[in-house]
């Protein structure tokens, strides 16, 4: 894959993200990587995840960690989305997919609802 496809990739990944950070700290936004934390602080000083982007060699990662606190169910994949899941929380797409980002982008702001409701 050329580099100038994951960057694309990137970049639209990154938009949705963005879109859904009201509220949210913004602690990584460079040409490989954008973060957003919760504003949830932990006992242990710990600041919760909310998502990220991330660049690799030959594809982006998606990471949505209320996907990964969320009972089973609140927060439905379709099993198209659901192969390109790695781990719980991590979607790794290698070209632009128009469907798949319209759903990235409907379960991220319901994401927004369970880390808001987290303890």
């Amino acid at each position: 894959m050329a580099e100038k496809d994951v960057t694309e990739v990137f970049q639209r990944l990154r938009a949705i993200m963005a879109e859904h950070a009201a509220g949210m700290d913004v602690v990584a936004d460079g040409p490989t990587g954008y973060r957003l934390n919760t504003r949830h602080v932990r006992k242990d000083g710990y600041v919760l995840m909310f998502g990220a982007v991330e660049v690799r060699k030959r594809y982006v990662s998606y990471h949505l960690m209320p996907v990964y606190m969320a009972p089973p169910g609140v927060l439905p994949i379709s099993e198209q989305l659901r192969r390109r899941m790695q781990g719980k929380a991590s979607f790794d797409l290698a070209r632009i997919d128009e469907d798949l980002f319209a759903e990235l982008s409907e379960l991220t702001r319901r994401a927004v609802s369970v880390a808001d409701s987290s303890p």
